[in-house]
């Protein structure tokens, strides 16, 4: 599953607003963090508002605040705001019998699909503020691993 680019903006600003619910960022100051749109952020930040996520205080010292339940609200409720999370298998050609390999393509596609679906279904938001704070990230090898070459 690929993410359009304002999904994987909302995840950033409904995170960095869930990380400090009682504090208010301006779509400005987030998006300077994150290298993005302000303008664009501004749309997404709209959107999550209308989804119930995030509050908007208008004015001067106006902003955005985490406006949900991180314990309860998953990476799916901010996803499916923006993203049909269906599976994706309409460029396949259709099933018909003596398709097997067309048929087994799908078949393994959708079920992709619907592990994605269920992951981002169990991770609150929450869990993954959790997971910023440990970084696990930061003793991670960066290199990709090397593929061993078998000799004839």
């Amino acid at each position: 599953m690929r993410f359009q680019k304002a999904t994987a903006i909302a995840l950033y600003a409904v995170l960095e607003l869930a990380a400090d619910p009682e504090r208010q960022l301006t779509a400005v100051e987030i998006a300077e963090k994150y290298g993005i749109s302000a303008h664009h952020l501004a749309k997404v930040l709209r959107d999550l508002g209308r989804g119930g996520l995030v509050d908007a205080v208008r004015g001067v010292g106006g902003g955005y605040r985490f406006a949900g339940n991180a314990k309860r609200l998953t990476l799916m409720d901010v996803v499916s705001l923006f993203e049909d999370v269906t599976a994706d298998t309409d460029e396949l050609p259709p099933q018909a019998a003596g398709q097997e390999i067309a048929q087994a393509l799908r078949f393994v596609l959708t079920e992709l699909d619907r592990q994605t679906v269920a992951t981002l279904r169990s991770i609150t938001l929450s869990t993954m503020l959790k997971l910023v704070a440990r970084r696990p990230w930061a003793g991670a090898e960066t290199k990709p691993p090397r593929r061993r070459v078998r000799q004839a």
